[in-house]
């Protein structure tokens, strides 16, 4: 019996320990995928936490559900090590990316192709087990994307910061305004969004982070200009320097500053797309906003056809690579503690 190692969290708010198990044996046409990469989300520490932020002291539990010993880690890809009976039997061998907004399969959600909706979801790494393991068993061998001739690492960060900021920046084609696009916070997501917005929009990208090291890179990956959202008087600089400010925000941080700040630079008429999750609580004046005529859209994970486009995208070579680094997949609590004290810039890539 082949054996899974898993780096586990057996208690919320408390570090990851290694298990080990007899690896599942796939029924119908479920999958078992030997993994070679999974990378390192922020919403993995917030699963690690238990809750997420409502901001004013209030905390969503987001234990529900779950049982322990439980494995975090939603950006996979591997090899196919073996298929259920139902599933295609030539799978075995191949390289794939693992699309893991798995959802029931049945609800209307699922149904429309909207799986990422889905309540009753089957979300790798985040309701049913995931990356950071030696195996994952995905349910369906439908979920499986080719990736040749792109790296393992980038097919992987394609299945969560690559979907993300995509769909996140899809939202914003073909809108009327098309001056110009401000791309907030630039963790793995927002790095990743730099790159998707180069190949997707011709107007220049503007990027804002409070860090300088995170702004410089940005600037060296292709970034017009860079904006540190602390600086005083910031917004009145970038109304003069943008004749009015931007009219598509992407929020990847996902705070009540970030927002404070998206909705300070958003030009009149401006949209302003949400798909950070640090949390906290946004109130926003009822006569400032229709008098700006705004609009804000929250976002979160593209659909398993989204995903398509965004792999062919990348492998048709318009996709710039972002900032990455590999590390062991035994050393993740580790990049974990990193990455809560915001020491990472780029993506942690975990391998086996």
């Amino acid at each position: 019996m082949t054996q899974m190692r898993r780096q586990s969290l057996v208690k919320f708010d408390a570090p990851l320990c290694e298990t080990i198990i007899d690896a599942p044996k796939p029924q119908g046409r479920e999958v078992l995928v030997k993994i070679e990469r999974c990378g390192l989300c922020h919403s993995d520490l917030h699963i690690q936490d238990g809750y997420a932020d409502l901001g004013g002291g209030k905390k969503l539990d987001t234990t529900r559900g779950m049982t322990l010993p439980f494995t975090l880690g939603h950006e996979i890809a591997g090899v196919v090590a073996e298929v259920g009976p139902d599933a295609p039997q030539d799978l075995v061998g191949t390289k794939k990316a693992v699309f893991p907004w798995i959802g029931c399969g049945k609800c209307r959600d699922c149904l429309a192709g909207d799986e990422n909706l889905c309540a009753r979801n089957r979300f790798l790494g985040v309701s049913i087990d995931g990356g950071f393991a030696t195996h994952v068993l995905v349910p369906d061998a439908k979920y499986l994307l080719d990736y040749d001739p792109l790296p393992t690492n980038v097919a992987a960060t394609l299945m969560c910061s690559g979907i993300t900021a995509y769909g996140a920046l899809k939202r914003l084609v073909d809108r009327p305004r098309q001056r110009n696009l401000l791309l907030i916070g630039l963790g793995g997501v927002g790095m990743m969004g730099l790159s998707l917005a180069q190949a997707m929009f011709k107007q220049p990208i503007a990027v804002a982070d409070l860090s300088p090291a995170a702004r410089e890179t940005a600037l060296k990956n292709g970034a017009a200009v860079a904006y540190d959202p602390s600086e005083p008087d910031v917004a009145k600089r970038i109304f003069k320097e943008t004749d009015g400010g931007f009219d598509g925000i992407v929020d990847f941080a996902g705070n009540d500053k970030s927002m404070n700040f998206a909705v300070s630079s958003v030009a009149r008429g401006g949209k302003i797309v949400v798909s950070g999750l640090m949390g906290g609580q946004f109130s926003l004046p009822m006569v400032q906003w229709i008098y700006k005529r705004m609009t804000v859209e929250g976002f979160m994970t593209g659909t398993l056809e989204e995903t398509k486009e965004l792999m062919a995208l990348a492998r048709a070579g318009k996709v710039k690579a972002t900032p990455m680094k590999e590390e062991p997949m035994q050393d993740v609590q580790k990049w974990i503690d990193q990455l809560r004290a915001g020491k990472v810039v780029g993506r942690i890539m975990l391998t086996n």
